[in-house]
């Protein structure tokens, strides 16, 4: 099995302590988001700069660097609203890595400029890798020939869906996202026909439940998803 999680290279090594008070004051969070960053945040620390200088690695627009942030969470109870913070107060794509105890996971967002220019940054639904021991083995950086393919290449781990011939990564995760969000809806109307008593309205939740099977199938690739049986 392939780990979860990737060996930074040691020359672009920073291990620098990110004061939470220089988060709020780039991100400008409201009171409850500082509250959150109190109560669940541990520390930060920005732990590599993948840059041209450190990497080899020539820039591409919209990936001039990439940064790699250490989150350490005081509880498994969190919240992506901290991520989102750091990734506001920060021009440049992240990945994180989030520790609580001794587990690890590496969480990262697809983020880019707007379209409109200037300083603003576009950060899209976070995708993560499963839990791991923090002594995990790591997997080498993918082969890259600049720091914009290096990045989607590591989305691409992160979402854990291979890409169709084609399929830019900006397609990719919008179709990983509306996996999710059917996912969502499959789970919603699985507990919905397990308590339905009614024979009628069973039949009808088991149909709204295999077409939106059927079409996370189609999404995955897999044109005949798995279907349950009618009532």
């Amino acid at each position: 099995m392939t780990p979860a999680l990737l060996a930074w290279p040691r020359q672009a090594e920073v291990h620098k302590p990110v004061p939470k008070s220089k988060i709020y004051a780039h991100a400008h969070p409201s009171r409850a988001v500082r509250e959150r960053f109190v109560s669940e945040v541990d520390q930060i620390v920005w732990t590599h700069k993948l840059a041209p200088e450190t990497v080899n690695l020539p820039s591409r627009p919209g990936v001039p660097e990439i940064e790699v942030f250490q989150v350490t969470l005081r509880t498994d109870d969190w919240s992506e609203t901290v991520l989102r913070t750091i990734d506001r107060a920060i021009p440049f794509p992240i990945v994180f890595e989030v520790c609580v105890g001794e587990r690890v996971r590496s969480v990262a967002a697809y983020k880019r400029p707007t379209l409109a220019g200037g300083s603003q940054w576009v950060v899209d639904a976070y995708f993560a890798t499963p839990w791991q021991p923090a002594q995990s083995p790591r997997a080498p950086l993918p082969t890259a020939l600049d720091l914009g393919s290096l990045y989607e290449q590591v989305l691409q781990r992160q979402i854990g869906l291979a890409a169709r011939p084609g399929e830019l990564l900006p397609q990719l995760v919008e179709r990983a996202n509306a996996i999710r969000v059917l996912q969502g809806e499959a789970g919603k109307l699985e507990v919905r026909l397990r308590q339905e008593k009614q024979f009628n309205r069973k039949v009808e939740l088991n149909q709204q439940l295999r077409t939106v099977r059927n079409e996370i199938g189609r999404l995955l690739g897999q044109p005949d998803a798995n279907e349950i049986e009618t009532p």
